[in-house]
């Protein structure tokens, strides 16, 4: 008769099974089966019984359910008798005190597992090794990045990828604490890559969440917005209610810094209840303290004394003295709300010279600072509090290496800038406040170029604005979007003058809306469009009077850097665009239009690459390309131009083709724009190798190549990328050749028709055939498609913008009547 008794092997495949649930994030379904495990095997195999009552308490942990793990092991079930066992009961009981502020206790329980494993070294006391890193980190004591480190060692000796990754994970919250965020990124997403290979899918989730808060760190809160959605969607959907009150909380942030109040109040009063249901007391804390900072930006003043002396009472029961800064710094800014200058004063001193206080924290007591001394009329302080928050931020951005890290990284001082600007303009120090300005623009594209030095004795060095209008002969427009008040700076050869304009929000606005007018190929004139009337009237019209050159260069700022002006709309004496009384280039900062550069017009000689073999439905072949390459190439001696075409134009043959001995660089071809990581955007060409991504020339390979070019034309799409970082403006393929080095770059900000494209670069090549700055015959082939009555439209001709980082060059007369003659026989050569 067949046997009832229960396979040898079958606790070890119920164990895995359970095992498969807890790593793949199915916590419940994992609690459910080690708890009936549990109660079969209590009395025939203890020791079996023990490992399944161990991983129900895990998954409890993973859950954020503390006071579940405790009532799970404690007391301790008598028959675990192992060390392994043994050692991985205490440690769980310890991390479930710590995450309860039960510190001495947690404590306590680690050094009794600490002797079990003095004794006998098993697979658990890596597990101990990483939760004494978790209580150093509490404690925020050094050792906590050595005791990660020990844990990493031996995950790796045992081959124990979840105990790998979770050390990775540590590491990265350390590097974070200690602000190397550059690290932090590294280590975060290595936690990433090897919890993906082990399919640990919460802490897959956590990773995500944490690059999201160092990405948010780093100013860059788009993709922190968009990993900590993703982080708190998978928290919820696996009921892992510690982490996803966590991401909760940093959504908040996220929110709060957009002004997205309700938004952030939603997320912060949902992570304070997740955290109140689990009895997480320092995420009790982190939510208070945030809620505190909400409701002093939304004026509920005694709201946020609630809140900041709630986080402060848990701070110091913790004895966790970092963590009292935060709210102190909060109750500094409730009494200078409340005009008690001199408790606001002493309390932001107090924050400001703490040894512990964080890089950021820091910054933020000096700003507050500053602020109120400029509130008390005391100018000179203030202006001293100013620089010194400036002088702090500034040196915590010398520790961002990753270049793409710097571009967000300005977003954390913006608000400084902008109140320092504001207080120089009120006391009549304009020059200073430009000066101060400029400093903050485009700073990764004007150090990459060395235009810029990252360090200076009392503040930026000096400007000479109007002598670059005069070497330009051009007048220059400098535009501040302020939170409070805008100005433009109108640079003349003879003058300088500061106008004020409308809070940056209200133009911002307005020119979204307007670009967004611009996008399509609309039936109707725009020529009566209210919007484009009032940037004209509003940006334009109040320097009128110091525009005595047809030729100006737009410094924008915020939203200007996606709105061509060449589209704004003058009213008298008829409605016309501006393109028709003026030609219009932008620049990136008065910094880099001084510095030196190496391109050299007297040169001659084209890399024409494009009309390349389609890789994929995705990318379709232009129909115009081959007739744009064309007429590029007509315009060039023979024997100075270097054609790439079909299969030869190839991301690999542009960067082996020695880009830097070519004075004109053009591109026939499709663009990308890689909104969350700009480096990411590329041209289209034909495929390099067998690879998926063969085809795209990258922007982050771009600047790896040094250019002397005096003009690159990207005749693609999206040429100038889609996403404006403070500071630094549009990130995308024309910044990356700007940052290579090159003197001029065309570049698209929307789609390009094919046709009205091939045309325009025509018109555009005969123009600089006759002598004409890259500028001005960009101007007279964009009237030329302006007064067509097909493609009048602005959709058709003003995609295409001139960035520029000196004084236009011109195309030597000497070389003119060589370039002439069609050579179509040349394209595809080589």
């Amino acid at each position: 008769m067949p046997s009832c008794r229960r396979p040898q092997n079958s606790s070890q495949s119920e164990y895995d099974e359970a095992y498969q649930d807890f790593l793949h994030g199915n916590l419940a379904k994992c609690r459910e089966k080690t708890a009936r495990a549990y109660v079969q095997f209590l009395s025939t195999s203890p020791e079996w019984a023990c490992k399944f009552r161990t991983l129900e308490a895990k998954a409890f942990l993973e859950q954020g359910l503390f006071p579940d793990v405790l009532k799970l092991l404690e007391p301790s079930p008598v028959q675990c008798s192992q060390p392994e066992s043994s050692v991985s009961i205490l440690t769980l009981v310890g991390i479930a005190k710590l995450r309860l502020h039960e510190l001495p206790d947690a404590e306590h329980s680690f050094d009794e597992a600490q002797k079990l494993c003095d004794s006998s070294e098993v697979s658990s006391c890596g597990d101990l090794i990483q939760a004494r890193g978790l209580l150093a980190s509490e404690r925020s004591l050094p050792s906590a990045e050595g005791f990660y480190e020990r844990s990493l060692s031996f995950a790796r000796a045992h081959q124990d990828k979840y105990l790998e990754a979770t050390s990775l994970l540590n590491l990265g919250f350390e590097s974070l604490a200690q602000g190397r965020l550059d690290e932090a990124i590294d280590r975060s997403q290595a936690a990433y890559d090897r919890a993906h290979s082990a399919g640990a899918k919460v802490l897959e989730l956590v990773a995500e969440g944490n690059l999201g808060w160092t990405y948010y760190r780093l100013g860059d809160s788009e993709n922190a917005l968009d990993l900590s959605l993703k982080a708190e969607k998978a928290a919820a959907e696996l009921n892992d209610f510690f982490d996803q009150e966590n991401e909760l909380t940093n959504l908040g942030y996220i929110y709060m810094d957009r002004r997205q109040f309700d938004r952030a109040a939603s997320a912060f009063q949902d992570a304070l209840s997740l955290a109140e249901r689990i009895k997480a007391k320092q995420d009790i804390y982190n939510a208070l303290r945030v809620l505190a900072r909400l409701a002093l930006h939304t004026s509920h003043v005694d709201e946020a004394v609630g809140y900041a002396e709630r986080a402060l009472q848990i701070a110091r029961e913790s004895k966790v003295h970092v963590d009292e800064l935060y709210p102190r710094l909060v109750q500094g800014q409730i009494a200078a709300r409340r005009n008690d200058r001199a408790e606001a004063e002493k309390t932001f001193r107090e924050v400001e010279r703490d040894p512990a206080c964080p890089v950021f924290l820091k910054w933020e007591a000096e700003h507050s600072l500053a602020r109120l001394f400029e509130d008390a009329k005391r100018i000179e302080n203030a202006d001293a509090e100013y620089r010194r928050a400036l002088a702090t931020f500034e040196g915590a951005r010398e520790s961002v290496r990753r270049q793409s890290s710097q571009l967000s990284f300005l977003t954390n001082g913006w608000q400084i800038y902008d109140d320092y600007v504001h207080f120089l303009v009120e006391r009549g120090r304009a020059d200073e406040a430009l000066r101060w300005a400029d400093y903050s623009r485009a700073r990764t594209l004007a150090e990459g170029l060395g235009a810029l030095p990252k360090k200076t004795v009392g503040g930026p060095p000096a400007l000479h604005p109007q002598e670059l209008a005069r070497s330009g002969m051009s007048t220059i427009l400098f535009y501040w979007l302020g939170e409070r008040q805008s100005y433009v700076w109108a640079i003349s050869p003879q003058s300088t003058r500061l106008i004020a304009l409308p809070p940056g929000p209200e133009i911002d606005a307005v020119a979204k809306r307007y670009r967004d007018t611009l996008s399509g190929p609309q039936a109707v004139s725009l020529l009566t469009d209210g919007d484009g009337q009032w940037l004209y009237r509003t940006l334009i019209a109040t320097a009128q009077p110091l525009l005595q050159s047809s030729r100006v260069l737009i410094i924008a700022d915020s939203n200007l850097h996606n709105l061509n002006f060449d589209t704004l709309i003058v009213s008298e004496p008829k409605p016309h665009y501006w393109i028709e009384d003026a030609a219009i280039a932008n620049a990136s900062s008065l910094r880099v239009l001084a510095a030196e550069h190496q391109a050299d017009s007297q040169r001659r000689n084209l890399l024409l690459i494009g009309n390349g073999i389609a890789p994929n439905a995705r990318y379709p072949e232009l129909p115009q390309a081959a007739a744009q390459m064309q007429s590029v190439a007509a315009h060039f001696p023979a024997a100075q131009e270097r054609v790439l075409a079909r299969e030869r134009a190839t991301p690999q043959a542009y960067l082996d083709a020695h880009p830097d001995q070519f004075a004109y660089i053009h591109f026939v071809a499709h663009g990308t724009a890689s909104r969350l990581s700009p480096l990411d955007s590329a041209i289209i060409l034909s495929k390099s190798t067998a690879e998926d991504d063969s085809f795209k020339l990258y922007a982050r390979d771009i600047v790896q190549r040094p250019l002397h070019a005096e003009l690159v034309t990207i005749s693609a799409c999206y040429g100038t990328g889609t996403r404006a970082y403070s500071g630094e403006g549009l990130v995308g393929l024309s910044w990356a050749f700007l940052r290579a080095g090159a003197h001029n770059v065309i570049a698209a900000l929307w789609e390009a028709s094919d046709a009205p494209a091939e045309r325009l670069m025509t018109r555009f090549y005969d123009e600089l055939n006759q002598g004409a700055s890259p500028g001005t015959a960009l101007r007279t082939a964009k009237l030329s498609l302006l007064r067509d009555s097909k493609f009048g439209n602005p959709f058709y001709w003003a995609p295409f913008q001139l960035y520029t980082q000196g004084r236009p060059g011109s195309v030597p007369s000497a070389e003119r009547a060589a370039s002439r003659g069609a050579r179509s026989s040349q394209i595809g050569s080589n």
